[in-house]
């Protein structure tokens, strides 16, 4: 009966003929554990694609909701704690995985011809991951992710003549409010994952037309991918899942409170992955400052496209690739040294540190203190956090100059005949704080 529903989805499909050529593929005999890295990738994509999946059933994609709907998903949907758990750690992992397939590629120099398309290919995936890490880390709107995406956004903006397109593409030309999270979580949901499908498939597609890079000089005769290297993938595949399953059952997923843009006692931290670029910025301040957010980056990103068609070395193995050995080397102390420091030096008590702040973050973040140190919280009220004595301050930017809001603080009966605001005799350096917070806030 079997060989016959075989014959019958054959004729059909061709699936199970296609299965044979995969799982007989021929690859080089020099190929082994180095080379588990890939598929490790591949299961821990499908892992975030299912575990999103199963999120969405009851998550509600609008800010605020989305905080409550992740409290249901945790507390009351069964074995939802462990979904997010899977979905936030297996994040991690991918990024983790994709800079380790990276550094094996490049430390056996697999990028050469005919491979240049393959690691372009793969560097854009490697810049979509980050994209995905980057856009989640919003959408459980809690004060980590808001204070978070307040950093992100103000760095991304400072990026030139880009810098605005940038934010409107991010949602956060008012600042960070339910038009940003709706730009994220589209971001997140439907145009990054398509982006990743296609350029998975190309991916893949492109490494089994040219075949796995072989050791340099290896002329042993090509063996079967099954069954020992499927294997081998098979163990690498099931050791991660363990300890993607450990930390998702035992760390679990963090949720703080809601997300309050009156908190000053929250200090924004981005995700591990970002923490050395954030601690860059501690060493470049003012004008210099877009050295380390713009234009390092950029030289890095543009290097990994070019290594390809830089790197002009004959073929040697990996034992004797001292310039490569070398970057990746002085790369990783560099990369470890700095998220190490940030992790160290990160401030224990309350209140941010405008020294760990770019310092456009830092002025809107001193400001935010400055509106409750004041007291303003209580009659005024900002993405429906607050008192209702007194209008909403979302948008008031946009419904008054910077010079109408400095005049209503020194003299609010001027501006507002019959308000009992009270005036405020603000330095001229904490009006200007003030109100560079309050220019933040998004219109709604």
């Amino acid at each position: 009966m079997m060989p016959a529903l075989l014959r019958w989805l054959e004729e059909r499909t061709g699936i199970p003929g296609a299965v044979r050529r995969v799982f007989g593929e021929d690859i080089p005999a020099s190929a082994g554990w180095a080379q588990v890295i890939g598929s490790v990738v591949l299961f821990l994509f499908f892992i975030q694609v299912f575990t999103g999946v199963l999120l969405a059933f009851n998550y509600a994609p609008t800010p605020g909701e989305a905080y409550h709907s992740l409290n249901y998903i945790m507390r009351e949907v069964a074995g939802g704690r462990m979904v997010r758990g899977l979905h936030h750690w297996g994040s991690s992992l991918m990024i983790g995985a994709v800079v380790l397939h990276m550094i094996q590629v490049f430390l056996y120099g697999a990028y050469r011809k005919p491979r240049e398309a393959t690691w372009m290919v793969g560097v854009t995936l490697f810049l979509i991951t980050l994209g995905f890490g980057l856009t989640g880390y919003l959408l459980p709107w809690d004060n980590r992710a808001y204070w978070g995406t307040v950093v992100t956004t103000q760095i991304a903006g400072q990026a030139p003549l880009a810098g605005g397109y940038i934010r409107k593409l991010l949602g956060a030309t008012d600042g960070v409010g339910a038009v940003t999270f709706a730009h994220f979580y589209a971001l997140h949901t439907t145009l990054l994952p398509i982006l990743a499908f296609l350029l998975v498939a190309l991916h893949v597609s492109l490494v089994k037309r040219h075949g796995v890079a072989p050791a340099p000089f290896d002329d042993r005769p090509k063996r079967k991918f099954f069954p020992e290297q499927v294997f081998k993938d098979a163990c690498a595949i099931f050791a991660v899942f363990a300890v993607l399953f450990f930390l998702a059952a035992v760390a679990g997923a963090p949720l703080e409170r809601l997300a309050d843009p009156t908190d000053t006692t929250h200090i924004p931290r981005p995700e591990w992955y970002f923490l050395f670029l954030f601690e860059t910025l501690k060493f470049l301040r003012g004008t210099a400052e877009r050295i380390g957010s713009v234009l390092l980056p950029t030289l890095a990103v543009g290097l990994l496209f070019a290594v390809p068609f830089l790197d002009r070395s004959r073929l040697r193995p990996v034992s004797e690739r001292m310039f490569a050995i070398a970057t990746v080397a002085l790369s990783l102390i560099a990369g470890v040294s700095l998220t190490v420091a940030a992790v160290v030096t990160a401030p224990r008590s309350a209140g941010p540190d405008p020294e760990a702040l770019s310092s456009a973050t830092s002025a809107i973040v001193s400001g935010a203190r400055i509106f409750a140190a004041n007291g303003c919280g209580n009659c005024h009220s900002i993405n429906g956090v607050g008192g209702t004595l007194a209008p909403s301050l979302n948008g008031v930017s946009q419904r008054h100059s910077r010079e109408w809001i400095a005049q209503h603080l020194r003299d609010p009966k001027s501006q507002t005949p019959g308000t009992i605001m009270p005036p405020f005799n603000f330095s001229a350096q904490d009006r200007d704080l003030l109100i560079a917070y309050l220019s933040s806030l998004p219109s709604r």
